[in-house]
């Protein structure tokens, strides 16, 4: 699903105009500040109408204006070709698709799948629980609607149990309990069977670059059972009912998919800690490697990739072998200092834009 061109209005600091991007692989070549990660953004955004660098879309808007849009041409796998538009004005966003609004983002998932690789990738690897809970959450949600549902579900009842428990009626208490056991089980079960399949492609990746092996995610529940990976309905109530003390005390649900930890171990000890800076750097790279591989094995589609400045705390061979090692991609975006050797990664495909200014030539 190759991005053919973005016509921007307004967006941070890039000139309102449309850049052709028709090709295999494109390089963005620039001083930091000039607008090569706008780009990268803008491709992202037109994808999930999201930012990966922001939550306020009113961030986005080039100074001095009110508003900014996003016109984004791409082709699907049947080579037949689409329009995204996302345009943010008044503080009320806007998405259309071949002219017909879209009223949930998860309608986008499968338009444009990217995986972006970026230099906060590395709290994947050492970042608190909520950031490694997100990732595996992201490599479901990139194909799986069902389970963005159950996520959103979850949240609301979630967000409703720690209501009663502030307001302390607690007489509602077994019927959320009811509710988030349903509900959670459904999400743990899809977390351990992804993690599971991951593991397959992560561990062996891993190896393969670093001649480490034995490494792999470990995914400790909050709720767990005495016989089987996941828990019962049965079994979870009742830990909530142990735990309802606590929750009273502090007001907020203490054990839930939502406080699940995702670790990285290695022959059954914590491996993070003991590894150094650069083989947390690499990790978090075929963290996402194992993530456009996952994505590919579970859709059979190539998605596009995303690389933003992730290259550059690695020594020049660890470099050219991360480059050598990209899995298969439907198109490839990245993003490169004027200092650093990216002629040798191109190849006969590649298109290379200098960025200067929010310009491009």
């Amino acid at each position: 699903m190759p991005v053919l061109s973005i016509s921007y209005v307004n967006y941070r600091n890039l000139r309102n105009a449309a850049i052709d991007l028709l090709s295999k692989e494109v390089y963005f070549v620039g001083e930091n500040g000039q607008g090569k990660s706008n780009i990268l953004e803008s491709i992202y955004y037109s994808a999930y109408s999201s930012s990966f660098r922001t939550n306020k879309d009113s961030e986005i808007i080039k100074n001095g204006e009110d508003k900014f849009s996003l016109r984004t041409l791409y082709k699907d796998s049947n080579e037949s070709s689409h329009m995204i538009f996302t345009a943010f004005e008044n503080g009320k966003k806007r998405i259309e698709k071949n002219g017909k609004t879209v009223k949930d983002r998860k309608e986008l998932i499968n338009t444009m799948p990217c995986v972006l690789f970026c230099h906060d990738d590395l709290e994947f690897a050492v970042g608190e629980p909520e950031r490694k809970r997100f990732f595996i959450d992201q490599c479901l949600s990139m194909y799986d609607v069902l389970y963005i549902d159950l996520k959103r579900r979850y949240q609301k009842i979630l967000r409703s149990r720690n209501q009663i428990l502030k307001e302390m009626k607690y007489d509602f208490l077994d019927v959320y309990d009811v509710q988030l056991a349903e509900c959670g089980i459904q999400i743990q079960k899809k977390r351990n069977d992804a993690i599971f399949k991951f593991n397959q492609i992560f561990g062996k990746l891993y190896e393969d670059i670093t001649g480490i092996d034995g490494v792999s995610i470990k995914y400790d529940s909050s709720w767990k059972s005495t016989q089987n990976s996941v828990p019962t309905k049965d079994e979870v109530i009742q830990i909530l009912l142990q735990k309802r003390d606590a929750d009273k005390i502090m007001q907020t649900s203490m054990s839930g998919i939502h406080r699940d930890r995702i670790n990285f171990s290695r022959n059954g000890k914590n491996f993070v800690p003991t590894a150094s800076t650069g083989q947390r750097r690499l990790l978090a790279i075929l963290l996402r490697i194992g993530q456009a591989i996952f994505y590919s094995q579970m859709t059979e589609k190539k998605p596009v990739l995303l690389l933003d400045d992730v290259l550059l705390e690695l020594d020049p061979e660890k470099r050219q072998f991360v480059m050598g090692i990209l899995p298969e991609y439907d198109q490839l975006f990245c993003t490169f200092l004027p200092g650093e050797p990216y002629e040798r990664y191109k190849r006969s495909t590649t298109k290379i834009f200098k960025i200067k200014n929010g310009e491009w030539e």
